[in-house]
């Protein structure tokens, strides 16, 4: 479908999971405080919940519930702003809010500000983050397509359409207190 907000919104309050075009590959989406949603997308990638999953947003804003910024040191806080919108994802301490079936059996949470135009435009449709996993089951490459989605995972999904970003591969993770790069 093409995106509608009125209709994202309500998919999205129902627990829908949704398939949308990120910067590199197709993503798979939901509520993140939905847990029912989630482990739906866990089941549909064969994922255990320990990995944790990504949250995408339009702004820092949007994720600052999720986190605990002032864990962190101030020069790293700028250094995570300025990566921002763009393809790096980071590991920030979690906040007390931020649900164990989100961050998995890890005391961070990893959080991504993007700057692909049709996910910026879920995001403050909801005004909040989305899930972001990469549209695949665990054993399969990611989804560059609307078609490989559907073969994927068919009517399991509500699969929206639009176009994937420049980016080559996915997006950088950064884990904020080491500085260790996680993924390339």
């Amino acid at each position: 479908m093409q995106f509608a907000p009125i209709q994202f919104r309500q998919d999205f309050a129902q627990g829908k999971v949704f398939a949308y075009p990120t910067e590199a590959v197709f993503g798979l989406g939901c509520d993140p405080l939905n847990e029912a949603a989630v482990f739906e997308i866990l089941r549909l990638k064969q994922r255990p919940v320990e990995k944790g999953m990504i949250l995408i947003a339009q702004s820092i804003e949007q994720i600052l519930p999720f986190v605990d910024f002032a864990k962190l040191q101030e020069s790293t806080q700028q250094k995570v702003i300025d990566s921002w919108p763009g393809p790096v994802t980071w590991l920030l301490p979690k906040s007390p809010h931020t649900p164990n079936f989100i961050s998995g059996d890890s005391n961070m949470v990893a959080v991504r500000v993007t700057n692909h135009p049709l996910v910026q435009q879920m995001c403050w449709a909801i005004n909040g983050p989305l899930v972001s996993t990469s549209a695949n089951p665990a054993t399969a490459e990611p989804a560059r397509s609307a078609a490989q989605v559907t073969q994927y995972f068919g009517e399991q999904v509500v699969l929206i359409e639009g176009d994937l970003g420049q980016q080559k591969t996915p997006s950088k993770i950064i884990h904020s207190l080491t500085m260790e790069t996680i993924r390339v």
